[in-house]
């Protein structure tokens, strides 16, 4: 948030603006928003587009990683490490050193919007040209529009692209966008609470985000992960049980609380009756996705719990 919109966001009798979008509004869009662009990595309809170029779709890591990070354009592992943060090294550089020689940048883009155009008219049939997408598409579009690009790579790097014109793929690149900028500002967040890639995960499990498993999945080795756990223990944030001590949950809430302010941004430029508007419009569209049974139960995000 702007130091005039902070200066803005409290009235003179110590409340809220009403002309201010609170942070926790921020967080409910988050949670609409996320589901309608993870499909991408879940849809039968996008592994067909990614298999047919030459990935491997037994698991959907190694179209993920190329998909999520082509934006960017031929980077590496390194890159695109730091970019997704909370991923082994290792694993990242396993799926995307290899990655553009399987097909360019440019290819894995157009099978990714091919694959999220069969996906959405699957999943919602004559609703994916109706009014109301029409409506939330142009909302999402413009808080998209108005996200600060600033220090967030992915989230520069997929407001770069060309916008799509049928609005079903406007309301997916938007949210992309959104999603994006959100999870770059997270970092941020991470880094100025000291907890590196691996503390991060481990700190996130302690407080029962996602159970220990599903973490996992993430690539670190269980001696990773145990030196991870010893160094929050030794900083008084997880107890020897691995669980987060009062400390521990205190600096995850301060992580939560300043990506929503990060996140804020979008949303105080499309003001609140809009940013309403669009959570009303995309009820349906969040029902019908979580209702399809595509997308895990459990998240490494920890949607639904924090």
């Amino acid at each position: 948030m702007s130091e005039r919109a902070e200066n803005r966001a409290a009235s003179p009798e110590g409340g809220r603006d009403p002309g201010q979008v609170p942070p926790a509004q921020a967080r409910r869009l988050w949670h609409l928003l996320e589901p309608l662009h993870a499909v991408l990595y879940y849809a039968p309809e996008v592994f067909e587009e990614v298999g047919a170029l030459g990935y491997s779709t037994e698991d959907r890591w190694p179209s993920y990683f190329p998909m999520r990070a082509a934006p960017l354009g031929a980077v590496g592992g390194r890159v695109v490490a730091s970019a997704f943060y909370s991923f082994q090294p290792g694993m990242v550089a396993r799926h995307i050193d290899d990655a553009w020689r399987t097909a360019a940048p440019e290819a894995v883009l157009a099978a990714r919007l091919r694959g999220i155009d069969r996906t959405y008219r699957t999943l919602f049939g004559d609703r994916a040209g109706s009014p109301e997408m029409v409506e939330a598409a142009a909302l999402a579009r413009r808080a998209a529009a108005a996200a600060d690009p600033a220090g967030r790579p992915l989230a520069a790097a997929n407001a770069a692209l060309d916008w799509p014109t049928e609005p079903h793929l406007q309301l997916w690149q938007a949210a992309t966008i959104l999603r994006e900028h959100r999870g770059d500002g997270h970092l941020a967040a991470l880094l100025t609470a000291g907890l590196d890639p691996s503390e991060a995960l481990v700190s996130f499990a302690a407080t029962g985000a996602a159970s220990v498993e599903r973490f996992a999945s993430r690539g670190w080795t269980p001696q990773e992960w145990t030196a991870a756990r010893e160094r929050l223990t030794a900083r008084g944030l997880v107890d020897a049980d691995g669980r987060a001590t009062e400390a521990g949950r205190e600096l995850r809430r301060r992580v939560e609380q300043d990506t929503d302010r990060l996140a804020l941004g979008p949303w105080q430029a499309l003001g609140p009756e809009d940013s309403e508007r669009l959570a009303v419009l995309l009820g349906d569209y969040w029902v019908t996705v979580i209702g399809s049974g595509l997308l895990p139960s459990e998240s490494t995000l920890g949607i639904g719990k924090v």
